[in-house]
This record gives C-alpha cells, structure tokens and sequence, in this order.
C-alpha cells in the first residue's frame, strides 16, 4: 500500500505566456540553410523537412492542449539533496500496490513513459489483473525538464543515489521495483547493484554494462568491427556507428560547444533532437505514425522552456569525469532480479534481430552483470521502449515482478 502520511505539494506545469512568446519570435526570426541536394537529408535533417515542422512550432502546437494532458497526471516537486525533483505519482489501484520507478534516458522526456502509467498503476481500468498494480513514480532525471537546477556533476550512479531517496526516505516506501530504458537502464541497474536489498527487482529495456564509460573508447560508443565479422555482423555494426557515432563523440567530447548553438536557437535543438529521434527509432515502423508533430513538439518544448538542453547532455561526460565504481565484489554485480524487454528495432546491439536478439545476451559480455528472471524480445519498437511499444513493456514489467511481488 502507500506509505502514510506523506505530504507532497502538488507541481502543476505553467508555463508562463512571455516565455512561449520568446520562443515564437526565434522561430519566426530562423536564419534558414540553403541546404542543397538533401533532399533526402543524406546530409543530416534537411532543412525541407525540419522547416515544415517549425511552420507548425510557430502556428499549429497547441501547447496548452499539451501542457493540459500533462496536468492530468499528478505531479510533484521537492528537494533531494538540496536539489529540485519533479516526478509523476499515479497511485496504484489494486490489492497490493508495488512501488515503481521509471527512469528515461535521453532525449527522452518523463513525458515518453505516459503510455505506460495508467495501465500499470490501474490494471483493471484497461483489462489488465488488479492484483499487477503498481504506485508508479517517474521522475525527470536531475538537469532535465523540471528537476533543475542539477548538480553540474550528475551521473547515472548519483541519479540511483537520488531515486533510492526519493523512494524510500521521501515517499516512505521500504522496498520498491524500478524499470528504465536508454540511460535509464544505468540507472536502473545502478540501483540493482548497489540497493538490491531494497529492490523487489528491476525490468530493463537494455543490457548495458555499468562500466560502459569506464572504456577508453567511451567516446565513440564502443569498439570495432570485430574481425572475421560476416557481412550480416558488419553491415550491423555500419548501422550502429551510423546511428550513434555522432550522437557519443559530441556528446562526450564537446556537450558544452554544441550547448551553446542549442540553447541559443530552438530550430538548431530541434534538429539534434529530431535527428536521435528517427534515426534511433524502429526503421521498419513509419516514423510519423508513432512520432507524431504534437508528441515530437511537446518533448522539444520541454526542453526549451526550461533550458535544459544542456545540463541533460552533461550526464554523458559526467559518466567519465566521474567514473562507476563497484559497491560490491559480488557476482553478479547487479544482483536485484532482473527481467528484460528487448525491441528488435534497435540499432544497439549490433547485428540484432528479433530471432537473435535473447541469443546475443545470452552468449554476450552483458550477461554475466545480471540475474535475469525473465528475457524476451518484441518484434516491434526502437529505442524508444515505453513510446515505441508501450504494450510490451508493460507485459514484461509486469511478467518480471509478478512472481517477486511477495
């Protein structure tokens, strides 16, 4: 059940009228490239493309609209460490209600995981068993959208640091669940390895390691193609550095240069959101089916209103500057039980298909960090889990924490 006599200041997103008048006027104001021969954005978005939606930005978004749907779900903001917290709280409808916590990566948004709050905190409503309810907590990780300001030296261990309080010292749960994808598998599994007593068990999306950024290659995301790699590995690896090489090296090497660009102009944020959003989305799935203008608009806006394009990409460095280092000695390191959820529309791993995909874990370098109870593979999404393919994940939350619940 909830923990009683918790008193939490409701937060409700307003954002003022001067600031969306701010943003209109950039719009308006966009100094355009010519861009030629791009019409297929070889080139990186073209500015066909991304012109077409800043015409809707700047006369067809309905913020309010959005800002509304938002405000539907019970909110809340409050100091952990002396830092601001935004979080949705969607309290649990059943017999026994798990805590949860979910935890995006980026340039996800706590806004990507509202497909999954309603069926998860109140089964019943959307078919589901009341006995697999959950309290479901989504936080904005610190340095995105309404948890700012961040310490400048937020990393996926200090935010599982921070979830650990927020759950059990500030909601008063004494055992809780967590799920997360993207950077959100970091810190999920972070609080696997560290507060596994405190954790009925974890559901992840991804199977990264926690010393991924302990590499000296941490800059490029990985190694190379391995040798002797048959042309179907190769052209897998191809598919990956083509879509998450430029994303890790600026990230990584020069945030704070590209922050200056994207905290300026809101066309250029756009574009470096947009870019990660289809080019890490599932190929087989037409974009703008799942990816709407409202939805890629209102995740945008977010970032811009509260200017945060910047201390969100910081967290990548900071896993560098700042390096993982184990709590325990203990094998596996994540020991909190684990089930995991993989959509086979990912570029990450390389290779991966949905007929490959529990396989590469299985025989893969991940699988010694984990206690899987549960590993499946869902035909459909990319690498955004809980928008991509909310039905999924749920069924796997689910699946994963059922048998743990007692």
């Amino acid at each position: 059940m909830p923990p009683t006599g918790t008193t939490l200041e409701t937060f409700t997103v307003d954002v003022p009228e001067e600031t969306l008048t701010d943003l209109r006027r950039r719009l308006r104001a966009t100094r355009w490239d010519a861009d030629p021969d791009n019409a297929d954005s070889s080139y990186g978005i073209s500015t066909a493309t991304l012109r077409e939606l800043v015409d809707y930005w700047v006369d067809g978004f309905d913020w309010r609209a959005q800002e509304a749907a938002i405000n539907a779900f019970p909110q809340h903001r409050v100091e952990v460490g002396g830092h601001p917290v935004h979080f949705v709280r969607q309290p649990g409808r059943g017999p026994d209600p798990v805590p949860l916590v979910l935890s995006h990566g980026w340039p996800w948004t706590f806004w990507d995981w509202s497909k999954v709050i309603g069926p998860l905190a109140d089964p019943a409503a959307y078919g589901g068993d009341p006995a697999d309810a959950f309290d479901v907590v989504v936080p904005s990780l610190p340095g995105f959208g309404f948890s700012t300001p961040a310490p400048p030296d937020t990393n996926f261990w200090k935010i599982a640091d921070t979830w650990h309080t927020l759950m059990t010292e500030v909601l008063g749960y004494p055992r809780f669940a967590a799920a997360g994808s993207d950077y959100g598998s970091l810190v999920t599994a972070q609080l696997g390895h560290r507060y596994a007593a405190d954790l009925v068990g974890i559901h992840l999306g991804m199977d990264l390691p926690l010393d991924r950024y302990n590499s000296e290659l941490y800059w490029g995301g990985g190694r190379g193609i391995p040798e002797g790699a048959s042309p179907e590995l190769r052209a897998g690896w191809m598919r990956y550095f083509e879509t998450y090489a430029s994303h890790f090296s600026a990230h990584m090497l020069d945030g704070q240069t590209l922050t200056h660009a994207l905290a300026d102009s809101p066309v250029g944020m756009l574009a470096w959101l947009l870019q990660r959003w289809r080019r890490w989305s599932d190929p087989a799935v037409p974009f703008e089916e799942v990816f709407t203008r409202d939805h890629v608009l209102t995740n945008a806006t977010l970032y811009w209103v509260t200017e945060t394009i910047g201390s969100s990409i910081r967290i990548y460095r900071n896993g560098v500057r700042y390096p993982w280092r184990p709590s325990h000695d203990r094998t596996p390191a994540v020991e909190a039980p684990a089930g995991f959820t993989f959509l086979a529309g990912d570029a990450y791993p390389p290779g991966a298909t949905a007929e490959n995909r529990i396989a590469l874990f299985e025989q893969g370098p991940t699988r010694k960090w984990f206690a899987p109870v549960l590993v499946e593979v869902a035909d459909r999404g990319g690498h955004f889990t809980g928008w991509e393919n909310p039905e999924a994940v749920i069924q796997g939350i689910r699946a994963t924490l059922r048998p743990l619940r007692r």
